[in-house]
């Protein structure tokens, strides 16, 4: 019997996160993996498009119904999707009220306990990644997630929150066993992204597991909260998805300890992609009209 794997996606917001994970999950469960998803984002955006559902009840709203956590049965939290995929979102408090991070904290102990791990091929954590806070780095810092796939762009923003991810997994690479398994690129359509995150994966000593071209069918099946595996199996970008859903199942094992790189060094990066906009010192602080005449 092969031994779980306990994958983490990791992202910037907004970035294509949660569809990317529930487009490679319905991939990887169509080549016969057994998957649990495990949503650690406020949002509990991270099973829609396999329960063809808006967002799913979370663990601490139904804890919050019922009293406790521990009034809680597995049932009453997990539900099966397609492809047999089982999905469960921990939630997170109202906006501006306590911490997001300790609902995943309290997710994953009591996914645990109740035995919701048994069975499965894949326990796969979609995680904010804006900022790595306690509770978001849990999965890492708890050594849950062994294998951590950083999705990124060729954005500015979104290779700022990669490189900040990579500080984390650092962190905790040496005390427990988690690794970078690699970058994955969801295109933006930015100058030279494919060489940027290329470069970037490098400079991380990781690499760029895959890139992903921007393509409008995965909006027409996120309409249907489909994903596009489902939605349109035939078409080239669900071919992407299974592709990348086979290079991370032969990944297995491969992962890095990242090497983050300074502010100074992305920026350099950056300009030697010819990204960064040449800034003429002697119009710095000039006014509207001043700027207008140089022109």
């Amino acid at each position: 019997m092969a031994a779980l794997r306990q994958i983490a996606f990791y992202g910037k917001g907004g970035i294509g996160k949660s569809t990317t994970s529930q487009n490679t999950l319905a991939a990887l469960a169509q080549m016969g993996q057994k998957i649990l998803i495990v949503g650690c984002d406020p949002k509990a955006d991270s099973t829609r498009l396999i329960l063809h559902a808006k967002a799913q009840d979370t663990i601490l709203s139904l804890a919050a119904e019922a009293g406790s956590v521990e009034d809680l049965e597995l049932e009453d939290v997990m539900k099966v999707g397609y492809e047999d995929i089982r999905c469960v979102e921990s939630g997170g408090p109202e906006p501006g009220v306590g911490c997001a991070g300790r609902g995943v904290i309290t997710s994953i102990n009591f996914l645990e306990e109740e035995g919701a791990y048994d069975g499965a091929d894949y326990v796969s954590y979609d995680v904010l990644g804006d900022v790595v806070c306690g509770g978001f780095a849990m999965p890492i810092r708890e050594n849950k997630a062994q294998e951590i796939y950083i999705v990124m762009s060729g954005e500015m923003m979104a290779m700022y929150a990669a490189n900040n991810i990579a500080k984390g997994i650092l962190k905790y690479a040496h005390s427990g066993g988690v690794r970078l398994g690699g970058l994955i690129c969801n295109e933006r359509q930015t100058d030279k992204e494919l060489e940027l995150a290329e470069a970037l994966a490098v400079k991380l000593n990781t690499k760029l597991i895959h890139f992903i071209p921007r393509a409008n069918i995965v909006q027409h099946a996120e309409l249907r909260r489909m994903t596009v595996i489902e939605f349109a199996p035939e078409s080239a970008q669900a071919e992407e998805y299974r592709t990348l859903a086979k290079k991370i199942h032969a990944n297995a094992g491969q992962g890095t300890i990242p090497t983050p790189i300074t502010m100074d060094e992305l920026e350099d990066l950056l300009m030697q992609h010819g990204l960064m906009p040449v800034i003429d010192e002697t119009l710095v602080g000039k006014s509207a009209a001043e700027l207008a005449a140089a022109a």
